[in-house]
């Protein structure tokens, strides 16, 4: 039966060598609330472990979109993992959930083991920085669903926070101040557009140099990893400062900021306020966009919006600076019905 199935293109014994490459990297990811090993019909989470009173669970699906194309071509695979957790458990802990588990689906054309490991060990280290266990997951073999050099990459986790701790958008007041979290980069939404402008409308190539990037390659920056903001983002709301939290993914500020706020409020956003990365300038000069478009595309250099007390700032921002991660004073919150002040050259309205 092996061997007919290997005719037919599936390699049910890679698969096997796949399983015993990627357990050393699942054991990374090992935290209280496992139960079981790797290699189940499914994964186990003892929730009872965590002593939460009145637990409600969180749960976040994603991909990495075409970023993946890139990494792909650059054959580069080991960062791709970390873009798939960060997707995912960046939008639970917005909700004030802490992550417990995540499960990665990866489709390839041909098993590679070799490929799959540095994929895996990818979704590890994005699971460790996150406190997340990996605890399962699908490598699927489809020989005529995918070119052997390609793959598709997706997640799922599941959170967890006390009911009378999530953040709900009704906590959200007029005068709030929103702090910007610094991104790492595009991050992983937007990659539609990039390709287009860099290797469409433009003959550019991942080793191109450009005078905004410094000495790093286009293809170096494109494929940094997403930032993961699980610690800081759980560390603001163990102190009680957070009223509201926007990840900054597809559909960029203009999109996302708003979801976090009720219908009667809206966010001044003070656009010079905030390191724009060098990147989103490099494309905004080449594909002649409009503040308009950046701003519903990318995350400019902004992954995360917190709106906290106006009182809390400067706490928030001690607490911050523990981190590796800048944070920006970027505005603040105000009533839609009153608001009639005169924007400044550099402010937006959203």
């Amino acid at each position: 039966m092996s061997n007919a199935y290997k005719e037919a293109g599936v390699d049910v014994h890679a698969g096997y060598e796949v399983v015993e490459r990627i357990k050393k990297h699942v054991q990374k990811t090992n935290r209280s609330g496992i139960m079981g090993a790797l290699g189940g019909f499914g994964g186990l989470f003892d929730l009872g472990s965590l002593q939460y009173k009145n637990p409600v669970l969180i749960s976040g699906t994603d991909g990495v979109g075409t970023k993946l194309l890139l990494a792909i071509q650059q054959k580069k695979y080991d960062t791709i993992g970390i873009d798939c957790v960060a997707m995912c458990v960046n939008d639970i802990v917005a909700q004030g959930a802490e992550p417990l588990f995540f499960l990665d689906y990866i489709a390839v054309g041909k098993n590679k083991p070799e490929i799959i490991e540095q994929i895996v060990s990818g979704v590890a280290t994005g699971c460790q920085i996150a406190g997340a266990a990996l605890i399962g997951g699908e490598t699927a073999e489809m020989p005529d669903m995918y070119d052997p050099e390609d793959f598709d990459l997706a997640g799922f986790t599941v959170g967890v926070a006390e009911k009378e701790q999530l953040i709900h958008k009704e906590n959200v007041q007029i005068g709030d101040v929103l702090i910007g979290l610094g991104s790492s980069g595009i991050h992983s939404n937007g990659y539609s557009l990039v390709r287009k402008l860099f290797f469409k409308d433009n003959q550019y190539t991942y080793e191109s140099h450009f005078d905004e990037l410094g000495e790093k390659t286009l293809g170096d920056v494109l494929l940094e990893p997403t930032r993961i903001y699980v610690k800081e983002i759980l560390a603001l709301h163990q102190k009680g400062f957070v009223h509201g939290v926007a990840h900054i993914t597809g559909g960029g500020f203009l999109e996302n900021i708003p979801r976090m706020l009720p219908d009667a409020m809206t966010a001044r956003i003070h656009m010079n306020s905030f390191q724009t990365l060098p990147i989103f300038t490099l494309m905004q000069r080449l594909g002649k966009y409009t503040q308009e478009t950046m701003l519903n595309t990318f995350n400019l250099g902004i992954g995360m919006v917190v709106a906290v007390p106006k009182e809390s700032v400067q706490d928030v921002l001690h607490l911050l600076g523990t981190f590796d991660t800048p944070a920006y004073v970027i505005g603040d919150v105000v009533s839609k019905e009153n608001y009639s002040q005169t924007l400044s050259s550099q402010e937006v309205i959203l």
